[in-house]
């Protein structure tokens, strides 16, 4: 079954209550389709349904033991594809699912970086408006900033999209990659609130 982003955002918003957290979803599913666009042209719908769907089971299920995999024997039962199914699974390291599709490396490198950049926009008057990638890599270097957000899974979604970007500058990748996704936040700023 192709789900559609319209199917992915009403089954997101039955399961998910919490607004932040569906900001949160829409957030990764525009760093999705951005990347998308760029990386597997003609498959932007696919991956921002698994951006739209990574959590959608965590309200519900967020202990470890039952998310994403509750979330995704549900998508499995809906027919959705195994890509994204996989995808999801391996956002969260804990399941032991590698991450070997682009899309599953992206999904991963977007996750918390994404959910990093909102905190960051939250605390400016402009919110993302007039963000830049220095002031996101300033933040993360304040660990009691966002305490929450792992800086190692942000390091090493870095280094899974160097491999699948190959960039011509090594150093600045890091400061490309964060702008890449706050550029894909900022485009949907209004809907969001962000």
């Amino acid at each position: 079954m192709n789900m559609t982003i319209e199917q992915a955002r009403a089954l997101m918003h039955e399961w998910t209550e919490s607004p932040a957290l569906r900001v949160h979803m829409e957030c990764v599913a525009a760093c999705m389709g951005a990347y998308a666009s760029k990386l597997e042209p003609g498959e932007t719908d696919r991956w921002i349904v698994a951006g739209l769907l990574h959590d959608f089971d965590y309200e519900k299920h967020p202990d470890a033991s039952e998310h994403p995999t509750v979330g995704v024997a549900h998508l499995e039962s809906l027919g959705v594809d195994k890509e994204i199914l996989t995808a999801i699974l391996g956002h969260a390291p804990y399941t032991g699912v590698a991450r070997e599709s682009a899309m599953a490396k992206t999904l991963f490198a977007v996750d918390e970086l994404s959910g990093f950049i909102v905190a960051c926009a939250k605390v400016r008057p402009e919110g993302v408006e007039t963000l830049q990638a220095k002031s996101v890599r300033k933040k993360l270097k304040d660990k009691s900033f966002a305490a929450a957000v792992s800086r190692e899974d942000i390091a090493e979604g870095i280094e899974d999209m160097r491999g699948l970007v190959k960039p011509a500058d090594d150093e600045a990748f890091a400061s490309e990659h964060i702008q890449f996704c706050i550029d894909a936040i900022r485009a949907e700023r209004e809907r969001l609130g962000v």
